[in-house]
């Protein structure tokens, strides 16, 4: 796959990703025409879009209204002038109705930038179901907020990371000690740029995304009551990772949540203990075996965070005791990458990468 191929996959950052190499490898070499792909823990859809690429349809579900957006992004069709046409027109015709003003947002976007931004959402939560306006609010997720760059602004915000929100209290203060205002950015500009980068190429394979938990039976469901899945690729949480939403709380704010940071975790695997969270996996594992194919198989990657005292390993397969599914293989994926870890996201200081591991499973 070329990079322009694989581009989209980019379109917005999420800390809790695998490589796009670990779903495709397994289709590319092992799938067959026609089979048909489940994620049940999605993110950032990387699955679906690995599908999408060797022509597979999928389902992808997160219980996250972010990660849903996200992959509904990278399973639409859209052409670059279409998307430029929308976000002039939405600009040009819309009227923000309400703008947050907290002390916060005076000092993370220039006021142009926030009313325009307010006129995207306020567009995106009436209607966003044409694949433009999928592709557009992708785009502006993408860019929502992140560094400054030395060429041209990339996106929107003043100075903040990219992968995950600034936290309020804290960002407002090292704004002002720093003396770091928000500047006017050229939002059609940075739209422009995102839009030639990710939607420069098109496939009509496509697939579906759905906001569920998927620990409930229905979330997992096909849409025609006699589709089996044949694959499920796949990575939940690892334990003690709680903080997907409060993490990625502007993002949130953009499709639909609150303009304060959200702490509670509803919706979530939970994480009370290693025997609660394995249950609540083993679960989504039984969910799941309901909707596959006789001759399924199931792929997951997991690892773990080293200020958890709960071997990854054992978890995972405590999780899939008594699942319907019987394990086949398990191997080690290595260390995650530096800098892109699940565990890291979520820490203070920088950890030592534990082993992740890929066990593969079949229906019992």
């Amino acid at each position: 796959m070329t990079n322009v191929q694989t581009a989209l996959n980019g379109i917005c950052p999420y800390f809790t990703m695998f490589p796009l190499d670990f779903p495709l490898s397994i289709l590319k070499r092992r799938a067959r025409a026609g089979d048909v792909v489940l994620d049940p823990f999605c993110g950032r859809g990387t699955t679906n879009f690995a599908a999408r690429l060797v022509g597979l349809r999928s389902l992808g579900v997160d219980s996250s209204p972010v990660a849903a957006a996200i992959t509904a992004s990278k399973l639409t069709t859209a052409t670059v002038d279409d998307i430029l046409t929308e976000a002039r027109r939405i600009l040009a015709e819309r009227e923000a109705c309400h703008i947050p003003t907290s002390e916060f947002w005076k000092w993370a976007f220039h006021p142009n930038v926030l009313d325009a931004l307010c006129r995207f959402r306020e567009t995106f939560l009436e209607d966003c179901t044409t694949d433009t306006r999928i592709a557009l609010r992708g785009i502006v997720l993408g860019a929502l907020h992140g560094p400054k760059q030395k060429t041209f602004p990339s996106y929107f915000s003043n100075q903040c990371p990219r992968t995950y929100a600034p936290k309020p209290a804290y960002a407002t203060r090292f704004w002002q000690g720093r003396g770091l205002e928000p500047e006017p950015i050229d939002i059609l500009a940075v739209i422009e740029r995102r839009a030639k980068r990710y939607y420069g190429t098109s496939s009509d394979i496509t697939g579906a995304v759905r906001l569920a938990d998927s620990r409930e039976a229905e979330a997992l469901q096909p849409d025609t009551p006699e589709a089996r899945f044949d694959w499920v690729i796949t990575s939940p949480p690892y334990y003690g990772m709680r903080t997907y939403i409060p993490d990625q709380w502007l993002r949130n704010w953009f499709v639909g949540g609150p303009d304060t940071v959200d702490y509670t975790n509803r919706n979530q695997v939970v994480h009370s203990s290693p025997e609660d969270f394995a249950a609540n996996l083993r679960q989504v594992w039984r969910n799941a075996e309901n909707v596959c194919a006789e001759d399924a198989k199931m792929v997951i990657r997991f690892g773990g965070i080293t200020d958890r005292r709960a071997n990854p390993l054992d978890l995972i397969k405590s999780s899939l005791g008594d699942s319907g599914w019987r394990i086949t293989t398990i191997r080690e994926a290595g260390a995650a990458t530096e800098g892109k870890r699940q565990a890291d996201s979520f820490l203070r200081t920088k950890s030592h990468p534990m082993v992740e591991y890929d066990i593969w499973s079949v229906k019992q």
